[in-house]
């Protein structure tokens, strides 16, 4: 495996669901705004696309892959028969749990956004809203389950394209925005559902190859299965934490006015970065990690971690000092049209920057607890995980009436640091991780050249400031010219101050 040009086929699609899911984003904001009818539809999406992230972005690979590795190792009939008893117990405990959730639907939305129950027509429209899009949750397990046995195969591309599906059927649903009104709010949150039933459904194309699907309720639940769940629960937290902390989030934030809207789209800028730096990173060397772990090659261990850390660093600590310096800029750009005024870009650049502070050890999250789970360790990151949520909501809600929703992403940023390096001290602890000779040296280039693009986007900034103003109609363009240039700039001075190495394009892992 080439760990940059797996990471690289997963960031590439993973990119392409982001940008979708960026237009997507910015039609909703055109159609809604950051009004009663985003507020309500942003709570009925946010709780099943959150499970999306918590089960599709390496949490399910975390209990799964090393487990369903061993089987495969002794025959691809033991790795079947692990692989159907998972699915079928998977699939007649979600059937009920969304059952049950569709029935005391009312009781759930008051616990997920209490501030709505004083706000009976935003209450109501939620309630409906996520009744309508509750089943995907079943299907985008489901789909994560099948991704799950790819990703074990080293095969990347379909599972990270599956994603992009969502996005594309919700375009397709806000390009007729403009006729369907109210009702839109409707058509997206089926829109959401159907496109997890045809994700399920093409991903199960993919994994034919691999797996022979069968359905029996009769199955034994043996020490492995229970081994499976008894892992699965642990990294479902652990490795979703920084998408609990959001969910948590957006509870807190419904008794602001607007504010779920303002931490939505927030939340999609600096997404997009996490989605390579720490979600592609760790799904992808999850597979190798667990197999050199299991045949006890240390040499090999070592080198993937350094170059996982190395790789999350080169991608997150740019991204970092970018939406540190031109948050304000990134959101009227990308959201400021339409229903979207320059109140909501304000509140909404404010959420980002102190989200883009929390930002590299988002991406640490993922990449050390990569490690622990290829160990079979879920219960160390869970622990340390809990602590992390338990101190964001202190966090939150004793600054909540003082400072409002823009305590939300303090609170997130600084409860993920603590996290990062609780998980580092651990493994440091447990001897599951050492440093290599050449890393800080490869970490202080990279910082260095970081800070270099900084300086050069600050001054590009400057230069295309009239052009980025709000009233502006192609600030957009210029924001994205600016990227661009900055990317190539960044790429440039890497290679000069070897920051980043072209023989690492060609190294076997």
């Amino acid at each position: 495996m080439n760990l940059i040009k797996s990471t690289g086929t997963f960031g590439f699609y993973t990119i392409i669901s982001r940008l979708l899911g960026y237009l997507r984003d910015v039609l909703i904001a055109i159609f809604l705004g950051a009004g009663l009818l985003a507020d309500a539809f942003f709570v009925a999406f946010r709780i099943p696309n959150t499970f999306r992230r918590l089960f599709a972005e390496g949490t399910f690979n975390s209990a799964f892959i090393p487990s369903y590795t061993s089987e495969l190792a002794r025959g691809k009939s033991k790795s079947n028969k692990f692989a159907n008893d998972i699915f079928n117990l998977l699939l007649l405990g979600l059937f009920f749990l969304v059952i049950l959730v569709e029935i005391f639907m009312p009781a759930f939305i008051s616990l997920i956004a209490p501030g709505f129950v004083k706000n009976s027509e935003k209450i109501e429209l939620a309630i409906h809203l996520t009744r309508i899009t509750f089943p995907f949750l079943i299907f985008v397990s489901l789909s994560s389950f099948f991704a799950a046995i790819l990703n074990s195969h080293n095969k990347f591309a379909a599972a990270s394209a599956a994603p992009i599906i969502l996005n594309l059927i919700l375009i397709s649903v806000l390009f007729f925005g403009k006729y369907l009104n109210d009702k839109l709010v409707y058509y997206l949150s089926y829109g959401v559902s159907i496109a997890g039933f045809l994700q399920l459904f093409f991903l199960y194309k993919f994994v034919k190859k691999f797996y022979l699907l069968k359905f029996n309720f009769k199955f034994h639940i043996n020490h492995k299965v229970k081994f499976f769940f008894k892992k699965l629960l642990p990294s479902i937290f652990s490795s979703g934490v920084t998408q609990i902390n959001i969910l948590i989030g957006t509870i807190i934030a419904s008794f602001q006015a607007s504010a779920v809207s303002y931490l939505y789209y927030a939340d999609r800028i600096y997404q997009i970065n996490l989605a390579i730096a720490g979600i592609a990173i760790g799904v992808v060397i999850l597979p190798q990690l667990s197999k050199y772990i299991k045949l006890k090659k240390k040499d090999k261990i070592v080198l993937i971690q350094n170059k996982a850390l190395e790789l999350s660093m080169f991608l997150s600590l740019p991204a970092t000092i970018a939406l540190l310096i031109a948050s304000e800029e990134i959101i009227s750009a990308l959201f400021g049209y339409g229903s979207f005024d320059e109140v909501s870009v304000s509140n909404t650049a404010k959420a980002l920057y102190y989200f883009s502070f929390g930002l590299p050890a988002f991406a640490l999250i993922k990449v050390f607890s990569s490690f622990f789970f290829a160990n079979h360790d879920t219960k160390t990151p869970f622990y340390i995980s809990l602590v992390s949520v338990i101190l964001n909501v202190l966090i939150s809600v004793y600054y909540f009436k003082t400072l409002g929703f823009i305590i939300i992403p303090i609170a997130t940023s600084i409860s993920s640091w603590f996290n990062s390096i609780c998980l580092f001290y651990y493994l440091k602890k447990k001897d599951l991780f050492s440093f290599n000779k050449i890393f800080f040296n490869k970490l202080l280039r990279i910082f260095l050249a970081s800070l270099i693009m900084g300086v050069f986007l600050s001054f590009l900034i400057s230069n295309f400031e009239n052009h980025l103003m709000y009233e502006y109609y192609l600030k957009s363009f210029y924001l994205i010219l600016s990227v661009i240039i900055c990317l190539i700039f960044y790429l440039l001075v890497s290679f000069f101050i070897k920051a980043f190495n072209y023989q690492d394009l060609k190294l076997k892992y």
